[in-house]
């Protein structure tokens, strides 16, 4: 395998940094170099929340510059568009179809924009996949399950087998949620590799 640069971007309180943590997993599982990075902004408060996840052979540094992500996981449609920008140019965008009104917009001080996933998917075509993982969860009865479905296509889309993140997946949960979190990983493969 070649060295696999992911972003995982979203809003305090989305599980991000479990996303981040099952990836390493994965990736030690698979005797990868692994490198994590987390960036925190007003977390707390709903802010903007980046996680730098490099694997591969040898990886000497976390950081993901501009144009060279292979793959980004976008748990909020806003975030999605505010770091597109590191996405290069055949990378795979992953977007939970979700808005979540960050603090200049809750105030009346901006608009949320309109049509985001529509111009992604227009710009970056096939390399777009948004799902609303948030009905998912629901439909699953566990709101905290979105990042699992977003896992989900996220591994449908590297070379890693299945059986491998499911069994990061057993080793980060607790056996209580396992089965839940099988659930909307499935979903989320299967949705991906329709």
């Amino acid at each position: 395998m070649t060295n696999l640069s992911i972003m995982i971007v979203g809003v305090g309180g989305q599980g991000s940094l479990l996303a981040s943590k099952m990836i390493g997993t994965v990736a030690m599982k698979k005797n990868f170099d692994v490198k994590v990075s987390e960036v925190h902004g007003m977390s707390q408060r709903g802010g903007s929340v980046v996680t730098y996840v490099r694997l591969g052979e040898k990886i000497n540094s976390p950081l993901i510059e501009q144009n060279s992500a292979d793959i980004i996981m976008a748990f909020e449609k806003l975030e999605a568009l505010r770091w597109i920008k590191y996405l290069k140019e055949d990378g795979k965008l992953i977007i939970n179809d979700q808005r979540i009104d960050p603090m200049p917009v809750i105030t009346g001080k901006e608009k949320y924009p309109e049509g985001i996933i529509e111009f992604l998917k227009s710009k970056y075509k096939d390399n777009v996949i948004s799902i609303d993982a948030l009905k998912v969860a629901k439909e699953l009865g566990n709101l905290r399950v979105v990042n699992m479905v977003l896992i989900g296509i996220l591994a449908s889309k590297t070379s890693i087998e299945k059986e491998v993140w499911l069994e990061a997946l057993r080793e980060v949960l607790p056996a209580k949620l396992q089965s839940v979190n099988e659930k909307a990983f499935e979903i989320g493969y299967n949705f991906a590799v329709k």
